[in-house]
């Protein structure tokens, strides 16, 4: 929208004098016949037409408006069609239309139209002015003192009377519009149409002056001939609404100056031709540009391409600046990695990186300069891939080429790239490459099954953030919730996609994240998600943790631990860390904390499993004086922190009282592995276990940014670390484009069916983890009995003890206390142990 004047009248401002710019103007068979520019508040369907003979060709005609006040033009529009004959009079007429509030409607204002560079007609209203700049330059309109004033909406200027060119006719008083149609009385004589003006040759200015060896072209607001070729052409609405053009002939010898531009216009061009256009230098967008073009002539076609330029990643601010190459066909003959797809179904497009994927600073680096050194090294060695389609939700998304994206034929971040070429530009903030040649692209990273673990341990323990698990009432209805699904339809996708890759996990028991905070009752979102995995498991495989609440804390979102009963048995009573326990533990912050103590049946092993989701990078803490301070570690540090310190200390109270010394720490913690929360729980004797068993340099379970870390994490005490036999994650979602997840939204019809899967990838945003630990019938890290051993046996025997009428093996195993072969194997270990007796 073009911001307008202040108006004259309070409905259709008072329409003036139109008049040509003099009589020294050769008369014209191609003019302007009919203006709308004006109704009562919001003017729409506002229109220009031209008139002419049949035959005429407008390809290189444009009509560029003038603001009188100043006298600047401000919008220029280039013309295409032939003229064809109505109503057999040898004339007809084309009619171009602007946007809402398109044209300006002040006292005065004028209308230009020309022929290549020739201006044709220069007509003012509302008052005369002297043209400043443009094809009009120097010109003057004359008001003649034709006047109308309060004229109906929906009216329109137009020319009537006989004769052959503008200069035969008169403007009258406004009248019903006629667009597409002879205007009532008016007749034409025949004339022959004017050939078009070519400036094919005429003196133009090297692309790489207007470049400049700078980010701002030195010719920004000029108005520029350029003569080159077209390189690479994204002419179309829906694509970019224009094309490429390159210095051949000509092209200077400075390596810092580009030679290529980018050009909008929807004059029809074609790959190879050499065009001589007429526009104006901008900084749209920080990209050197043509717009406002006047006029685009095809000089010859069938010309030779510009060679690409071998250009590498990553980007130096020396001999390897990207703007050096902006607007020109490059290559890139790396194998590149997709290192991003997050707008890959949005906007149809992903971001490719040198070396291997990019990884989050604070991942592999000390918060701070060190963390701001990564971030700066990632910046300069990305490179966005585009589409050259200018829509959002594109259908189809075209990569990964040839066939597309789908849910059976993921782009997924860790493939690569091979020998990519095309245009590169600059939009939105970002050098992006506009292929010019399909991608290769090969499948490195490829989807897999769950991770094996160790066949040592006897326990395995997951976690996994859920995404905002809701369902509703829990009877079908209750959409849309605070998060999660808007509709049943959608909550429907999201379960057939969780309960699958949580059973594939096989994990004996599971922290959740992101789980809704609606209870533990037979409708809440817990129960149905185990209700879920048992029709798929088998009845009773799962069950859940019921802290005997109707919700914990307060946020909309809840932590959460479900198990298999006949893998685990609990012990102790369910323990919530909050502000309550540690006022270091913010809980209107971070997600109360839920332990419990299982025994591993399998290896008669005791563990307390704590489920945490500390607060989010993303949220402000600005309220307890917790901001961003810049450092990697992003808002809240402070918060996550105190909490990871609470937390250690928490643990270490034996908070289940269980008596029991081995403790994990699972959850997602919002913070990368060489952050203050993390080395807060190591410094506290934790052991990192993704960085002992994986590797900072290649764990991740989410990708942010164009990089990947982890933020769910697995911690071990200093008695459990030994304990560990593996650890790994399991890459289903933050590999995957984000479009093939169970949402609806953002989609055509069709992608809504293709782009979704009843199965377990992009199931989330964040990947599970999974570990293993404990061997069975090992009751003690160094292979002997202890006495803590002993006593830890001690205490789940003698739940039992002192019960009249079962003093048996057997009987312990009817109350469901101890089962027999669990009983047989302590007793084997002990029977030598004074600590330990037969009941």
């Amino acid at each position: 929208m073009i911001a307008k004047h202040i108006r004259s009248y309070p409905l259709l401002a008072a329409l003036s004098a139109l008049s040509f710019f003099g009589n020294a103007q050769a008369a014209t068979p191609v003019f302007i016949n009919e203006i709308h520019y004006d109704n009562a508040g919001t003017d729409s369907g506002e229109t220009i037409e031209i008139s002419g003979p049949a035959g005429t060709n407008l390809s290189g005609w444009s009509i560029v408006l003038y603001n009188g006040n100043g006298g600047a033009s401000y919008n220029t529009k280039a013309l295409s069609g032939v003229i064809t004959d109505q109503s057999g009079t040898g004339f007809g007429t084309l009619s171009f239309s602007y946007p809402t509030d398109g044209i300006q409607n002040g006292a005065p204002d004028g209308i230009a139209l020309v022929n290549g560079s020739t201006v044709v007609q220069f007509l003012t209203y509302e008052g005369s002015f002297s043209a400043v700049g443009g094809p009009a330059a120097g010109k003057v309109g004359v008001d003649i003192g034709v006047s109308e004033s309060s004229v109906p909406v929906g009216q329109s200027l137009q020319l009537k009377g006989s004769g052959s060119s503008y200069e035969d006719f008169t403007w009258t008083a406004a009248s019903t519009n006629s667009f597409g149609a002879v205007n009532n009385g008016q007749n034409f004589g025949g004339v022959t149409p004017p050939p078009p003006v070519s400036q094919c040759g005429q003196a133009a200015t090297l692309i790489s002056a207007i470049q400049g060896s700078s980010g701002v072209s030195p010719l920004s607001g000029s108005v520029q001939h350029v003569e080159a070729i077209v390189s690479a052409d994204f002419q179309g609405s829906s694509n970019l609404n224009g094309f490429f053009v390159q210095q051949v002939s000509g092209a200077d010898a400075n390596p810092a100056t580009s030679e290529g531009l980018f050009v909008s216009s929807s004059v029809p061009v074609n790959l190879g031709d050499k065009v001589h256009i007429v526009g104006t230098v901008t900084e749209t967008f920080s990209m050197t540009r043509l717009e406002t073009v006047s006029s685009v002539d095809v000089c010859s076609s069938g010309n030779a391409l510009p060679a690409a330029v071998e250009v590498n990643l990553p980007f130096d601010s020396a001999g390897n600046d990207p703007e050096r190459w902006e607007g020109m066909l490059i290559q890139l003959p790396q194998t590149l990695t997709v290192t991003e797809n997050f707008n890959l179904g949005r906007f149809g497009e992903f971001l490719l990186s040198s070396g291997g994927r990019l990884l989050t600073p604070t991942q592999v680096a000390t918060p701070g300069q060190a963390a701001i050194n990564v971030t700066a090294q990632n910046l300069a060695n990305q490179l966005l891939v585009d589409d050259g389609i200018n829509v959002q939700n594109p259908d189809p998304v075209i990569y990964p080429q040839p066939t597309g994206l789908s849910a059976a034929n993921s782009l997924r971040s860790g493939d690569s790239v091979v020998g990519a070429t095309g245009v590169l530009a600059y939009d939105f903030g970002v050098y992006r490459l506009q292929p010019t040649q399909p991608l290769t692209f090969v499948a490195d990273n490829a989807r897999g099954e769950a991770p094996t673990l160790s066949t040592l341990g006897s326990l395995k323990i997951a976690s996994f953030n859920v995404l905002n698990y809701f369902n509703g009432n829990g009877l079908g209805g209750g959409f849309p919730t605070a998060r999660g699904a808007n509709t049943l339809t959608e909550f429907n996708r999201q379960r057939a996609k969780i309960i699958p890759a949580i059973h594939a996990l096989n994990a004996d028991v599971i922290g959740l994240m992101e789980i809704e905070n609606d209870g533990y009752g037979s409708t809440s979102a817990i129960a149905d998600l185990v209700n879920g995995l048992n029709q798929l498991a088998g009845a009773g495989t799962y069950a859940f943790i019921n802290p005997g609440l109707s919700k914990i804390g307060t946020d909309e979102i809840a932590v959460g631990i479900i198990y298999k009963p006949a893998k685990v048995s609990t012990t102790g009573s369910v323990a919530i860390l909050d502000s309550s326990v540690n006022p270091l533990f913010i809980d209107t912050k971070n997600r109360p904390a839920i332990a419990q103590t299982f025994l591993d049946k399998a290896s008669n092993k005791l563990l307390t499993i704590a489920v945490n989701h500390l607060k989010s990078k993303g949220s402000a803490c600005d309220d307890v004086n917790d901001p961003d301070t810049g450092d990697g570690q992003g808002n809240c540090n402070q918060t996550r922190t105190d909490a990871a310190q609470a937390l250690a200390s928490w643990l270490a109270s034996d908070p289940t009282q269980s008596g029991v010394s081995n403790a994990l720490i699972i959850g997602d913690l919002n913070s990368y592995a060489q952050e203050d929360p993390i080395s807060a729980l190591k410094n506290a004797g934790y052991q990192n276990l993704l960085e002992t068993f994986v590797g900072n340099q290649a764990a991740y379970s989410y990708v942010f940014s164009g990089a990947a870390g982890y933020l769910d994490h697995a911690l071990a005490n200093a008695t459990l670390a030994s304990q560990v036999k593996s650890a790994a994650e399991w890459h289903i979602n933050a590999d995957e484009p984000r479009s093939l997840d169970y949402n609806t939204e953002f989609k055509s019809a069709n992608q809504v069916s293709s782009f979704y899967a009843a199965d377990a990838y992009r199931s989330s945003d964040h990947d599970p983890l999974l570990i293993k630990l404990f061997v069975p019938g090992d009751l003690d890290n160094d292979g002997d009995v202890d006495g803590s051993d002993a006593n830890l046996v001690k205490a789940q025997v003698g739940k039992c003890s002192g019960k009249a009428g079962f003093n048996r093996e057997a009987d312990y195993d009817k109350i469901g206390c101890v089962s027999m072969a669990d009983y047989r194997i302590w007793y084997g270990y002990f029977n030598s142990y004074a600590a330990i007796s037969k009941p």
